[in-house]
């Protein structure tokens, strides 16, 4: 019976042993950050298309075939160099027998002129008639107006002959010929074109919803001006900032009903061509800079949901979760428009740990260091 005894004994001890609870575990540890207040300039950024500020489509006055091909593609030519010659013959054979046209027509005035000199006395002394008088005086006027007919025919060959030699109108970067030595070119043949480059223009197209927020500022009697405008900047292909600043000029008088955007036009100053027609870029600026925002980290928001949530450490080291309306970006901060007070305590990491009303412990937040622009590789 003593073996029993001793069993009895030992199970009420086994089951005290198993009653008691286990340790707590330690609370998560998070990084924290205060809410920071500030004025911040409020960056937006849209996609851009770059284009000559003026671009000259080089026609032809006349009909011909080109006979040279004066300028090198791609380079710089000024107003009034030439470009293309045509075949000029047949225009400097029509100003020969326009001037010839114009020598009878100087010919028969002089005549018609010498007659009505000279029959004027006559029908003073009774010697002719009065009607040989008039028609001497109808003769004249049709002289006149024969010669400057004539003097028009030659002006007009002129014209035709010295458009035989096509010209730039603008400065500028004057593009690959569209015709070759040879071609037949008329009026209607575009041979080349020439773009003004130094300023470049910007078009890019904001939306509806960015145009109601800045109505304001793009009505305003200054926006229209070259240096009242706001200040563009210009990010590059390759990431790199175009070291020159801009300035939006002008918006388009409607939105377009296809894309639901407003066309916006600025210009960038251009030393040395280096901007083209064509290329794409991302256009920057600051339109408004929001007074004492609040700023967090973008890290500490969460989207659930189609909602935001910020967790906020409160009395006690007690985590609490709140919905929050962000704003716009700066950097690596995100404005909160609503559901933050100045003076609280977001947390930034260690939120997948974290739950509303549980204890935490906190560190300080330490940023990552940005990352050293990779160097270019050699070739």
């Amino acid at each position: 019976m003593k073996p029993f005894g001793r069993l009895f004994t030992v199970l009420p001890l086994l089951a005290a042993g198993c009653a008691r609870e286990a340790p707590p575990p330690p609370p998560p540890e998070v990084s924290v950050t205060p809410v920071v207040q500030k004025d911040v300039p409020v960056t937006s950024e849209w996609i851009g298309t770059l284009d000559g500020s003026v671009n000259a489509d080089i026609r032809p006055k006349v009909e011909g075939y080109v006979e040279r091909q004066a300028y090198k593609e791609g380079q710089f030519v000024h107003a009034g160099d030439l470009l293309f010659e045509i075949d000029p013959r047949q225009f400097r054979a029509s100003l020969e027998q326009a001037q010839g046209a114009l020598g009878q027509a100087e010919a028969q005035m002089a005549k018609a002129s010498k007659d009505v000199e000279r029959f004027s006395p006559l029908v003073a002394q009774r010697a002719i008639s009065r009607q040989e008088l008039d028609d001497a005086l109808a003769a004249e006027r049709n002289a006149k107006a024969a010669r400057a007919a004539a003097k028009a025919a030659v002006d007009q060959a002129g014209l035709n002959l010295a458009w035989t030699r096509v010209t730039s109108p603008i400065a500028g970067v004057a593009g690959i010929a569209r015709t070759q030595v040879g071609d037949l070119v008329n009026p209607a043949t575009v041979m080349t074109t020439v773009s003004t480059v130094d300023p470049i223009r910007v078009t890019y197209g904001l939306s509806e919803r960015e145009y109601m927020h800045f109505a304001p500022l793009f009505n305003a009697p200054a926006y229209a001006t070259s240096d009242q405008g706001p200040a563009l900047d210009l990010v590059l292909d390759d990431g790199s900032l175009f070291p020159h600043a801009g300035r939006a000029v002008l918006a388009d008088r409607q939105v377009d009903a296809r894309t639901g955007t407003l066309t916006v036009k600025g210009y960038f100053p251009n030393p040395g061509n280096i901007l083209r027609p064509g290329q794409y870029a991302r256009v920057r600026a600051v339109l408004e800079v929001r007074k004492d925002a609040l700023l967090v980290p973008q890290r500490a928001v969460t989207e659930l949901q189609g909602g935001f949530r910020v967790a906020v450490v409160g009395a006690g080291s007690k985590a609490e979760i709140r919905v929050v309306e962000p704003g716009p970006r700066a950097g690596d901060l995100w404005v909160i428009d609503k559901g933050l007070k100045p003076g609280d305590t977001v947390i930034v990491t260690g939120l997948q740990y974290v739950r509303p009303g549980m204890t935490v412990k906190t560190k300080p937040f330490a940023p990552e260091p940005s990352p050293s622009p990779a160097a270019a590789p050699t070739r």
